[in-house]
């Protein structure tokens, strides 16, 4: 399975519906509370292009969107096959 990395904050509800999908998936993650973390935060502003939403999640080295991606990948049938390439 791929290593995947998801940048979230404190009560965020698109955050928790992101993990929720990726742990039914069985996928292995690192959870980054990049929320109230500057240095966190520059991180995953860097590493996304710009995006400074949360989540941010990558699967690998892929930066995959965020919340609205991740299940659109998902309804398009295409995250498990993301989750084993990597």
């Amino acid at each position: 399975m791929a290593k995947v990395t998801v940048y979230t904050r404190a009560m965020c509800p698109f955050c928790t519906r992101a993990i929720d999908l990726l742990q039914r998936k069985g996928a292995r993650f690192d959870e980054i509370d990049a929320g109230m973390d500057p240095a966190r935060k520059r991180e995953m502003v860097s590493r996304s292009g710009g995006a400074r939403t949360f989540p941010q999640i990558f699967i690998g080295d892929m930066h995959v969107g965020g919340c609205d991606e991740i299940m659109a990948l998902e309804r398009r049938g295409e995250l498990d096959g993301l989750l084993a390439a990597q």
